[in-house]
């Protein structure tokens, strides 16, 4: 009878010469150049934007808040995939066009999500990054389809991913020929009801461990409350993120989508300078530790 052999568990060597995601494939970190904005490199990316494109107002008064921050990649939703059918849905093309327009206007790159295989032609035309949703994980036929585009793609975990399951869906986009593939950890489903979901940190150096690409965090979906935003993003930057996708919206209270998640311009703006001044540490305390090393490395030998 033959045994199943979890993931984890098979031997690496055999296994590592088949996934191109893993360090054994790759040894060296993926770095992801979209213009001059790089996502994987020493400096921390940050995306940010409204959950979804509402109207072209509201879109380019989010776009004036985000740049006003400093973040380097606006978001924003045009087709939004919800669980009630009667809740909000998006403006689908015209969303897009309105992207488009954020982008004219600001010189910001701009991503949004694809939930279609048959809408990835008519998305890339519009967006720099293209976004895969936690409930399109293992969308195959999507992943195969992105996997084939030439933009980058950010790829969310699952809300009840295990980390094996995540990374072979990047390996479908990978096999498919696309080797930008960016990684958001977002919450997964656990028992604790007091949050939207619960944010793995750990998963952000194990998958470093396993893995040589980008790794970002939402921590606006994986709270769902937007006074925990601030000190979750600063522990993702902490724990080794590449970067972080924040929700930013004019007037969150009005919002019709993720409103109680979103960051108004008094909580970004002093996030966004706090998260300048960590990075800033990180790297000093980095640069300190790796010289450390060096020294006794050297005295060693």
């Amino acid at each position: 009878m033959c045994r199943f052999v979890p993931f984890a568990e098979r031997d690496a060597h055999s296994m590592a010469k088949l996934k191109q995601f893993s360090r054994e494939y790759k040894e060296k970190d993926t770095v992801i150049n979209i213009g001059d904005i790089t996502i994987g490199a020493k400096s921390k990316v940050i995306i940010a934007g409204p959950c979804a494109i509402e109207s072209r107002e509201q879109l380019l008064a989010a776009a004036r808040i985000v740049m006003q921050g400093g973040a380097d990649i606006f978001r924003g939703g045009a087709f939004k995939p919800r669980t009630s059918p009667y809740d909000f849905q998006g403006l689908n093309e015209k969303g897009l066009e309105y992207l488009a327009e954020v982008r004219d206007v600001t010189g910001m790159k701009v991503i949004t999500e694809v939930i279609e295989t048959t809408a990835v032609h008519v998305v890339e035309q519009y967006v720099d990054i293209l976004q895969v949703g936690s409930r399109n994980m293992q969308n195959f036929p999507l992943l195969k389809a992105v996997g084939r585009s030439t933009k980058p793609v950010v790829l969310k975990r699952g809300m009840a991913a295990t980390l094996d399951e995540w990374l072979l869906a990047a390996e479908y986009i990978l096999y498919e020929g696309n080797q930008q593939v960016i990684l958001c950890e977002r919450g997964i489903r656990t028992f604790e009801r007091y949050t939207r979901y619960t944010m793995d940190l750990s998963s952000i150096p194990v998958l470093k461990k396993l893995s040589h690409l980008p790794v970002i965090v939402d921590p606006s979906h994986a709270t769902g409350q937007h006074e925990l935003v601030s000190p979750m993003a600063m522990a993702a930057l902490v724990s080794g993120a590449d970067g972080l996708m924040l929700e930013v919206h004019p007037n969150p209270s009005e919002a019709l989508c993720d409103g109680p998640q979103s960051l108004d311009s008094a909580e970004y703006i002093p996030l966004m300078y706090q998260l300048k001044k960590l990075e800033k540490f990180l790297h000093e305390v980095n640069s300190k530790k790796c010289y450390e090393e060096t020294v006794v490395a050297t005295i060693s030998n």
